[in-house]
């Protein structure tokens, strides 16, 4: 079967077309509107609900199109299934020991909290390349609609289940996961958190005094548009944050305790920052995706990136991320 020679990351299609390439057995994931993906046939796919992307136009709203990501150079026919809440924990165990998995999870869902909070303690996690996304709807159907997934093997779709895509590669290509932050640890005071939630109240200002994190966001007029940002091990991890109450602050991703988090250093210009981080060489990469805050809140609308893919609820590199993009390299290891 010829390739598609889709840019990297995918492209925007008409459901017809998207049909059409699922009948004739190109292996798929998908991004788009729930009602898209509910007139896609059975075959080689998986999908999550979105209507944000980085596409072949720029940035851009659209819930007429699906976003097509083509998946290459597999051995066998890649095996789909649904996790629970309780099933998700195998993913690592259940991958290839040569290739990688994709996985989308519904945004506001049992197994969404799940992976957030635990995935880093899965067996055989940080072994095997897992990545993907959180789906999500139009933000302003937030609270009217609910995220969706799908399974195109038995064409059926799911607000409560994750879907994963595990794609054993040929012994001559290897998979690599990479990411792309543009944010870093300010100068501002280190926060700790009591326990590990979606949500905080209380927390300590530089191992001392213990405030109300809402009041103090709001008394030191923070920009709430900046992530926590914690250094674990070397690699920056941002918590974004999803509404400030009156006494209670709500997160993209959870916080954990013993942790030290600063709120990140402000970005001069997103876009040039973006492209002068992004691999000079994209022709390898199959699948990526970045996350709809930054669609947001660093204006993308119309705007263009090299990389394209869905503008997601989360993104997923091994574990639950914000405010990031990740993206996936299939190399060929006897060039």
């Amino acid at each position: 079967m010829e390739p598609l020679n889709f840019p990297p990351g995918g492209t925007l299609v008409s459901v017809e077309r998207a049909q059409q390439l699922i009948l004739q057995g190109h292996c798929l994931c998908i991004a788009g509107a729930g009602h898209l993906l509910e007139q896609l046939p059975k075959g080689v796919w998986i999908a999550g609900s979105i209507p944000y992307f980085m596409a072949q136009r720029g940035g851009e709203t659209n819930s007429e199109q699906l976003l097509i990501t083509e998946i290459k150079h597999f051995l066998g026919v890649p095996k789909i299934a649904f996790y629970s809440a309780q099933e998700i924990q195998n993913i690592a165990k259940d991958a290839p020991e040569n290739g990688f998995s994709i996985v989308i999870i519904p945004a506001g869902s049992s197994v969404h909290e799940e992976y957030a909070r635990n995935a880093p303690n899965y067996e055989d996690m940080y072994m095997k390349p897992i990545l993907g996304w959180v789906s999500g709807v139009h933000l302003d159907h937030l609270g009217k609609q609910l995220p969706s997934v799908a399974n195109g093997d038995i064409g059926e779709s799911s607000q409560r289940q994750a879907v994963v895509m595990h794609v054993e590669l040929p012994p001559d290509y290897s998979a690599e996961i990479n990411t792309t932050n543009l944010f870093t640890q300010g100068d501002g005071p280190v926060f700790k958190f009591p326990q590990a939630g979606f949500d905080a109240s209380q927390c300590s200002v530089d191992n001392d005094k213990t405030v109300n994190l809402a009041e103090y966001i709001q008394q030191n007029n923070i920009d709430i548009r900046l992530p926590l940002v914690a250094d674990y091990c070397g690699m920056l991890v941002n918590i974004s944050i999803r509404e400030v109450g009156e006494s209670t602050v709500t997160f993209y991703a959870p916080v954990f305790d013993g942790v030290d988090y600063r709120f990140a250093r402000p970005l001069d210009d997103y876009q040039s920052q973006f492209q002068q981080q992004l691999p000079a060489n994209t022709d390898n990469i199959q699948f990526s995706c970045n996350c709809i805050l930054n669609y947001v809140y660093c204006e993308l609308e119309n705007k263009d990136i090299a990389i394209k893919g869905p503008m997601t609820f989360g993104e997923i590199a091994y574990q639950l991320l914000n405010q990031t993009m990740v993206y996936l390299t299939v190399d060929n290891t006897l060039e």
